[in-house]
């Protein structure tokens, strides 16, 4: 690749927060956005060089875009896989993750029985497409039992903890599994969560460093690299993650979601939760904890330019600057210089015109000398308020 002024052009579809990170980091490298949302004036709007205003799936929106741009790629699942194959054979813009990818993660039973099929381990789980499926399920996999839609769920939504036979039928449309069904995987007594960004570039793969996740009411709170467990379970974490790059078709980043649990022999044992086809936000400490960020791997990766180092600056925490407000209002973050006061404190803010319930509406990271700053970084979030 040259860089000039006719540098390559990216396409993303989906213009919240990681469009946004996207573009931040694609301006470095003389890469430009243009990106796709449903609601105008998105997050990403603000940073990239364009936006085309239009539903995820809609064929003329991604038509549009893909006429304009060098390479396509996506930052949330909801974007139709048949959709994107028809644009890209009808324009010859490429796809990356390929949607075949896309496919595959939609449908948390077609990603379950892929990754089960290649060796990875994961949870036992079974199919269901109704209440009884649901009953049958628990009885075999011991109550209580996880059920999650098949399509539709990202961001802990979608998914919900099931306590007894009695609870099948609301659980399951709470989840929304009433045309696309459902999986029950075995709920696990974990003993904490992980994640590793995994990259797939023209011809080399990367990971990051493992991350812990700190997670309350399904969504993430806090993410720490390294992850407070032995180099041992963190070497499994690694190893399972290339496996699950294995699998996979297309460039770029994926945020792989990992169980670490201890077995009947005392040893711990690394699980598959879920995968997801685009920078996570388990890896945003990235952007100042490590050489190369997730976004700029992503960018890297769809391009086609070399992978970047993943190589860690230093012990990093992070955490999600959530919405606090009991019903939508105006977004106004109030503590700003409060929190820029206190040292070495590296804030975030999605540009989100309205705040919501646990909304995410940024982040703040610390990088640490001698072990992840998670002290420091709660106490930065709690001095910010939205009113």
């Amino acid at each position: 690749m040259h860089l000039s002024a006719d540098s390559p052009t990216v396409g993303v579809v989906g213009g919240g927060q990681l469009g946004r990170m996207l573009a931040e980091a694609a301006s470095p490298l003389g890469v430009q956005l243009v990106v796709s949302d449903p609601m105008p004036n998105c997050p990403a709007n603000h940073v990239a060089r364009e936006q085309l205003v239009g539903e995820f799936d809609d064929y003329d929106t991604l038509r549009s875009l893909a006429e304009q741009v060098d390479v396509l790629t996506y930052e949330i699942e909801l974007a139709d896989p048949d959709t994107l194959d028809a644009v890209s054979e009808e324009t010859g813009t490429p796809v990356h993750p390929a949607p075949e990818t896309l496919r595959t993660i939609q449908d948390k039973l077609v990603q379950n029985e892929t990754f089960a099929e290649a060796g990875v381990p994961l949870p036992d789980f079974r199919r269901v497409d109704d209440a009884d499926d649901l009953r049958a399920a628990g009885d075999e996999l011991g109550w209580p039992v996880m059920v999650k839609a098949r399509t539709g769920g990202y961001d802990g939504r979608g998914n919900v903890p099931v306590e007894s036979p009695d609870d099948a039928a609301d659980a399951l449309a709470e989840v929304g599994a009433g045309e696309g069904g459902a999986v029950a995987e075995e709920l696990v007594d974990f003993e904490r969560e992980l994640a590793v960004i995994g990259a797939r570039g023209v011809d080399e793969t990367a990971t990051f460093p493992v991350t812990e996740t700190v997670q309350r009411e399904e969504i993430l709170r806090e993410s720490l690299s390294p992850a407070r467990t032995d180099e041992a379970t963190r070497e499994r974490a690694h190893e399972v993650a290339r496996s699950v790059l294995a699998e996979l078709d297309g460039r770029g980043v994926f945020g792989i979601e990992l169980f670490e649990r201890e077995r009947a022999d005392g040893e711990n044992e690394i699980l598959l939760n879920e995968v997801a086809p685009r920078p996570h936000n388990s890896g945003h400490w990235t952007i100042e904890g490590c050489v190369t960020s997730q976004f700029e791997q992503h960018v890297r990766g769809v391009v086609g330019l070399p992978l970047g180092p993943t190589r860690r600056h230093g012990p990093t925490a992070s955490a999600n600057i959530l919405g606090t407000v009991s019903e939508p209002a105006r977004a106004r973050l109030a503590g700003v210089e409060e929190a820029l006061a206190l040292a070495d404190t590296h804030l975030h803010w999605y540009g989100k015109r309205e705040v919501r319930p646990l909304r995410k509406m940024g982040h703040v990271t610390i990088v640490g000398e001698s072990e992840p700053p998670l002290s420091p970084v709660r106490d930065v979030v709690e001095t910010l308020q939205f009113g």
